[in-house]
């Protein structure tokens, strides 16, 4: 029975997980949302909020005690200077954790993990990439149309070059039957 056990295993070892654990906090804390599997995202919270709970007290021994997990100056800059004052009021549940399905190669449910109340820079550039796409998609309408013309033009291209084909096919078996009927020239070895 698994009783009292305190986390999960993740099929690493302790410095392995502990690592890995390490480095999603520092996404999450430098991209606001980031991509991982369910059982991953469940661990990562209880690690990030921790961390953003010791943001909160913004003390000297906080900050040394954060600077062992957050390996990444800026990123501990931005936990004390812009997330702990932004969750002072707030008291836990820093992160969310929204699934998305589940993973075409092995089967593993995909989970999104971000911080509550901030918006994910990837929400913006969908935004411009709509724009883009209304652009591309007016600007292809165009040469759509001028392509239809082109297609019946085409035909006339395939028969041209099944002509051609044709003819070039006819003087190499013209050629074949005058070799087979003149005699070869005999080879001598040279001594």
């Amino acid at each position: 029975m698994r009783h009292q056990i305190d986390h999960r295993k993740l099929g690493r070892t302790t410095e392995h997980r502990i690592a890995m654990l390490r480095n999603q906090a520092i996404s999450l804390f430098k991209h606001d949302r980031i991509k991982t599997t369910l059982e991953k995202a469940k661990e990562l919270k209880r690690f990030a909020e921790k961390l953003i709970t010791l943001a909160k007290k913004d003390t000297l021994h906080s900050r040394r005690i954060a600077a062992q997990d957050v390996h990444d100056p800026k990123v501990l800059q931005k936990l004390f200077a812009t997330l702990g004052p932004l969750y002072a009021s707030r008291p836990g549940g820093y992160t969310r954790i929204v699934k998305m399905g589940w993973r075409k190669g092995d089967g593993a449910q995909i989970a999104f993990i971000e911080l509550v109340g901030r918006e994910p820079k990837s929400e913006e550039k969908p935004a411009k990439g709509k724009a883009k796409k209304a652009a591309t998609k007016a600007t292809a309408e165009a040469p759509k149309k001028a392509a239809v013309p082109k297609k019946a033009a085409a035909p006339k291209k395939a028969a041209a070059s099944k002509q051609k084909a044709s003819a070039e096919k006819a003087p190499k078996a013209s050629v074949k039957k005058a070799e087979a009927e003149s005699p070869a020239p005999e080879e001598t070895p040279e001594a």
